[in-house]
């Protein structure tokens, strides 16, 4: 059940957003979204960077704070894979092998495929953003040259905070304190902006990136959760253990330029669906604040 501080913050968006009452102040938002962090409960952290990228209008809340990525990891790495292979340097028809020793939990792909015993990097790559496949993901970062290649890549996307330390299913131990496997939230909003909207992809890639999020099956009910009917969304959710419940996504507003959204929960003692409750108010929110001006 939504939480009640929940669903005032989430009208209150709503009512913004219709034109029925101005939309608020930054420290009106700030109180909105200090509210849903407290409503996940004692030593919950909230981080949310949200871009209008055709406006240039932000919201910005703890956006330079450390969170464990967990799968929201997996966003980089396939562009990773699609930047290698628009520079030639590997084939998405590739077929990669596997067996029973490699696979993980929460791969359903791989699984659905043991018998084969092999897939193309291309469909590997596919399922690592729409089913957030995690034996699907240790493959193709053994494949890219692993956690320090990853970590390049992101460096040479201009994102100087984003790192990657460790394979699945290490990196989702959300450690307090422990800078492995971390973003911030305004470094992967500009992260995702730059491998959707700009040139470090071919526009083919992009396209297919971009797909790859409109078409997951991950957590639907996190920030595309959140957003308007009519709108087109597309995200990648992650989730660790300590609390970690993260998602980024990039939403259409019907004829406006995008919004890129990255938001990352850590932390407190609510449950799964009060995690995912946050992240729809925060959609609600944003949508009304800087999604319809």
């Amino acid at each position: 059940m939504i939480e009640r501080r929940l669903f005032l913050i989430s009208t209150a968006a709503f009512v913004g957003a219709s034109g029925q009452a101005a939309p608020a102040s930054r420290e009106g938002i700030d109180r909105r979204l200090g509210a849903i962090q407290d409503s996940l409960g004692r030593g919950a952290r909230l981080g949310v960077m949200a871009v209008d990228t055709g406006s240039g209008r932000q919201i910005a809340f703890n956006a330079n704070v450390r969170f464990a990525m967990c799968s929201t990891f997996k966003l980089p790495l396939a562009a990773f894979v699609l930047r290698l292979a628009d520079r030639r340097l590997l084939s998405l028809a590739e077929q990669l092998s596997f067996g029973p020793r490699d696979l993980l939990d929460n791969s359903p792909v791989v699984e659905a495929n043991l018998a084969r015993g092999r897939l193309p990097i291309e469909a590997l790559a596919a399922a690592t953003v729409r089913q957030s496949d995690n034996s699907a993901a240790n493959l193709l970062l053994r494949r890219t040259g692993g956690p320090g290649a990853l970590t390049e890549f992101i460096r040479a996307c201009g994102d100087k905070v984003t790192r990657v330390d460790r394979y699945e299913l290490a990196l989702n131990s959300n450690t307090p304190g422990d800078p492995r496997d971390t973003t911030t939230p305004a470094a992967m909003a500009a992260l995702v902006r730059t491998l959707l909207l700009r040139d470090m992809l071919s526009a083919r890639s992009r396209a297919r990136l971009t797909e790859w999020m409109i078409t997951s099956v991950a957590k639907p009910d996190r920030l595309k959760g959140g957003f308007p009917r009519g709108w087109r969304v597309g995200h990648k959710p992650g989730t660790g253990r300590g609390g970690a419940v993260n998602d980024v996504a990039i939403a259409w507003p019907p004829g406006k330029p995008p919004l890129i959204v990255a938001a990352y929960i850590s932390g407190g003692t609510r449950d799964s669906e009060a995690r995912a409750a946050a992240h729809r108010a925060i959609a609600d929110l944003i949508a009304g604040q800087i999604g319809r001006s």
